[in-house]
């Protein structure tokens, strides 16, 4: 069983930036596609960004491109979102995830995809 924690949510001005990690239990999970979905209550979840296990291959939603950074430190077992001129819209629960698939070469968006959830970092951005 892996476990995802994320941290660095907050409150932040629109226009401002704020950097979540994501930390994993397990070494293992080197191997696995990681992404970033967001979800504000009572609306379906959504995809963010997604990092292949290597780092090589990103994939980004359309909404957030230029904007936000996905990376990761495979050393430290992390992943990284970098949130840049952060919008009201922004404002979600957002959650970690890890893939399925070993060493899949394939950044997915779909949520299906991802086996693993953390429990969330709420982002809310001010008008």
């Amino acid at each position: 069983q892996v476990h995802l924690e994320e941290s660095g949510g907050g409150l932040v001005q629109a226009g401002g930036s704020l950097r979540l990690s994501c930390a994993a239990s397990e070494r293992t999970s080197s191997n696995y596609a990681k992404a970033w979905f967001r979800q504000v209550p009572g609306n379906e979840r959504e995809f963010v960004a997604a990092i292949i296990y290597s780092g090589t291959n990103t994939r980004y939603a359309d909404s957030v491109k230029g904007r936000f950074t996905i990376s990761r430190d495979n050393a430290k077992n992390t992943v990284d979102l970098q949130l840049n001129s952060l919008r009201p819209e922004d404002t979600a629960i957002y959650y970690c995830a890890q893939s399925t698939f070993y060493r899949r070469d394939h950044a997915s968006p779909f949520a299906t995809d991802y086996q693993y959830w953390g429990q969330g970092t709420r982002v809310t951005v001010s008008s």
